[in-house]
Parts: structure tokens; sequence; C-alpha cells
């Protein structure tokens, strides 16, 4: 056989072994973003029985009898004191995940003190959970910084994270934000900074609830 006449054979196994190879690229592209939309739910509106449905302004909320319970959160505030989450029963909590190293973190601060400067007096409570931090000295430096005025449970290994129901925070999005209504049950989610508008917008609902 001819050189001429061997080319046609070499050219179509070569098209089968392209064709081959694209249809596996293909099928791991399909699989992996499959795998992504079962594994996703956790950090961006459901997963672990939360019943979080996200929002267009990324804000996610359960609606009243389906939220889960907050669970145990008490221990040492970043000045030394004791804290337990569960005396604030009867309000609606406003909890914030923050580290004095955070960016987005120093961004929203001045905006929280003011939202809580304004709604305490009808029966909201903030608190916050830094975490990260090493020192709670570093913490304390960034409290009297931006002039916040509510606590902060110390929480620098992230344990008291770790203790939510699974899909409820995610340990890598920091900060973030939970509106506990008040029954202690879990009403609103933010996994990312927020504004003061934004942050207004996520308590009004739950402090309007009867």
């Amino acid at each position: 056989m001819s050189a001429a006449s061997r080319a046609p054979l070499c050219s179509t196994s070569r098209n089968r072994s392209r064709r081959a190879a694209l249809t596996a690229a293909v099928g791991a592209a399909v699989a992996a973003l499959l795998l992504s939309a079962c594994t996703s739910g956790g950090t961006t509106g459901g997963g672990g029985d939360t019943h979080f449905v996200m929002g267009k302004d990324g804000i996610s909320t359960a609606k009243k009898g389906e939220r889960a319970a907050a669970p145990d959160l008490s221990g040492k505030t970043i000045d030394g004191k004791q804290l337990d989450v569960a005396g604030y029963k009867g309000k609606v909590v406003v909890l914030n995940v923050w580290g004095s190293w955070c960016s987005p973190c120093r961004a929203e601060a001045a905006g929280f003190q003011k939202v809580y400067e304004d709604l305490r007096a009808e029966g909201v409570q903030f608190v916050g959970i830094n975490t990260r931090d090493t020192k709670a000295a570093n913490a304390m430096a960034f409290d009297k910084q931006y002039g916040i005025e509510y606590p902060s449970l110390y929480d620098p290994t992230g344990k008291l994270m770790l203790r939510f129901k699974k899909g409820t925070l995610n340990p890598q999005a920091i900060p973030s934000t939970l509106v506990i209504d008040r029954e202690g049950k879990i009403a609103a989610r933010s996994l990312a900074a927020l504004s003061e508008e934004k942050l207004r917008k996520m308590i009004s609902p739950v402090l309007a609830e009867k």
C-alpha cells in the first residue's frame, strides 16, 4: 500500500482519537458541574435541612415554623466577661461573625453599630463572634476604633461556629451574619459583608413578627 493510500486511514484514526478525547473532556466538565450543584447548598441557601431560601439580595431566609434552633452560644467575651446568648431569648438577636484582620468586617462595622443604636430600644440585641484573632486585645482595639458597644464572644479557633447545624454557617465566610428570632431560631443569614441598608432589610421582617 502506498503512502498516499495510508494517509486517509491515519487521518481517520486521529479524528477518532480527537473525538474520544473531546467526549471525555465534555463528560468530565458535566460531572464537575453536577458535583458543584450537589455540594453548593451549604453555602448558597440550602443544605443541612436549614430551609434557607436565597433572595436576590444575597440574604437567605427561613419561614417561621421551618427554622433551625440556634446552638448553645456561651463563653468568654473579648473583654473577659461571661455571656450566654440564650439569655436574650425574647429579643431579636443579630449575630455577626467577624475578625479584626478582616477588611470586609472593617467596612461594615460602623453600619452595624449605627443599626444597633437605632434598634436596641425596640428589642434587638447585637452579639459578635470574634474569630481567628490570636489575641483578644486585637479584637478590643477593633471595637474601640469603630465605636462598637455590643458584646462579642471570643472564639479564636472557631469552636462556636462548628456548633451550628450543617449548612447554617460556612467557617470560611467571614464576615457572616445571622438574625435569630424571639424564639431562639435562625430566621435569616448572610455569608458576606452587609451595608447598613441590607442589614436593616434583613432584620425588619423578623422584628415585625408577633
